[in-house]
């Protein structure tokens, strides 16, 4: 796990449900790919608003880490977005094991501030390896379709 990463207090199951996952060629349409399956499947969940756009963004960011990862061979990157208990968890999988690292981008720099956005945006964030590769989750903490919890509504009083 990368040193920066806040992992939540309480992660979900291994298979929460409801579940859905995708394939996607890692090239350039692939992050397009990814928000697009990830609008129809929070619609289906009637998530809305802003934590529906933080959740597109911080997929986003994900998804072209791991297709710049692994930009030499180009496999597919693997996308699973999981709904349980007001936590939704994106998770992008890839055959890289080179882990992501949080840069600190120069103002005039075009790369290099996406896991800032995610560590800002996302609950909690982590690296899970595997003898392939790497799967790289992010959760959001959603109180209902129209707002995101904070940190009391997700703990009690």
């Amino acid at each position: 796990m990368s040193t920066r990463a806040r992992p939540v207090a309480t992660r979900l199951t291994t298979d929460p449900l409801p579940a859905d996952a995708y394939r996607f060629p890692g090239d350039s349409r692939c992050p397009g790919r990814a928000r697009r399956a990830l609008r129809d499947q929070l619609h289906v969940w009637r998530i809305s608003g802003e934590p529906a756009h933080s959740a597109e963004l911080l997929l986003s960011e994900l998804v072209t880490n791991a297709v710049q990862a692994q930009a030499s061979a180009a496999p597919e990157v693997g996308v699973r977005f999981a709904w349980a208990d007001g936590r939704l968890r994106l998770e992008v999988r890839d055959a890289s094991d080179e882990l992501p690292v949080m840069n600190d981008a120069e103002e005039d720099e075009e790369c290099g501030r996406g896991l800032m956005l995610v560590d800002a945006l996302a609950s909690g964030w982590g690296v899970d390896r595997d003898g392939t590769g790497k799967v790289v989750w992010a959760e959001l903490a959603v109180c209902d379709a129209s707002a995101p919890c904070g940190a009391a509504a997700l703990h009690g009083p």
